[in-house]
């Protein structure tokens, strides 16, 4: 399925949800994803266009592998180097580039892939009337693929900026892009950040005419 805004243009019930742009991925560091540069000029766009309407989620790793459940601390066993007792803490930061629009923009801390399921952004977003989410971010195949799969089953009308997501794998960015252009055709629309911003501020004239 063809990329485009298929559902019409965004209005003030739409957020910008930005996926885990934090220093903790940038160049150097174990989870470095090349990517996140080329990408976050799209992203700092929307989010400057859009502060107040957008929710900036990031990563936190556990202090220790054992303050890790199950699975997870098996996870940080192999990735020591990124939990609390040996990470710098200003890796867990925003990208220097987004920390600015924060405030307006809200942050959401999760432990997870998803930031759905600690119930921090459902309650941010309880009684707001806000119906559609704006996704950008990374990665593409890790948390993103979280955050799009909770809102759809939630029933949000989910728009990915399909040029302001990334991942470290080329191989699986794009078979993911496939996914949720394909698989969930009638639930995600794909479309570039230029279409996204045009869409919402027809919108916002629309509405405030």
């Amino acid at each position: 399925m063809a990329e485009g805004l298929r559902y019409g243009p965004l209005g003030p019930t739409a957020i910008h949800l930005c996926i885990d742009m934090q220093r903790l991925f940038g160049p150097g560091l174990p989870w470095a994803v090349p990517w996140m540069e080329e990408v976050l000029p799209k992203v700092e766009a929307i989010a400057r266009h859009h502060a107040d309407r957008t929710v900036f989620t990031r990563f936190i790793p556990p202090h220790r592998p054992e303050d890790a459940n199950g699975a997870w601390r098996r996870y940080y066993q192999r990735w020591s180097e990124v939990t609390g007792e040996v990470l710098d803490p200003v890796h867990l930061g925003l990208h220097p580039a987004l920390e600015r629009f924060s405030p307006p923009a809200r942050i959401v801390d999760k432990a997870v892939y998803s930031p759905w399921t600690e119930g921090a952004l459902d309650k941010l977003l309880l009684g707001t009337g806000v119906d559609t989410i704006v996704i950008s971010g990374g990665e593409t195949d890790v948390c993103v693929l979280g955050a799009v799969i909770g809102a759809v089953d939630r029933g949000y009308r989910v728009v990915l900026a399909s040029d302001a997501i990334c991942s470290s794998a080329d191989q699986t960015h794009d078979a993911l892009m496939t996914l949720y252009q394909e698989r969930f055709g009638e639930q995600i629309e794909t479309a570039p950040t230029e279409a996204i911003l045009d869409a919402w501020a027809q919108a916002s004239s629309s509405v405030s005419q």
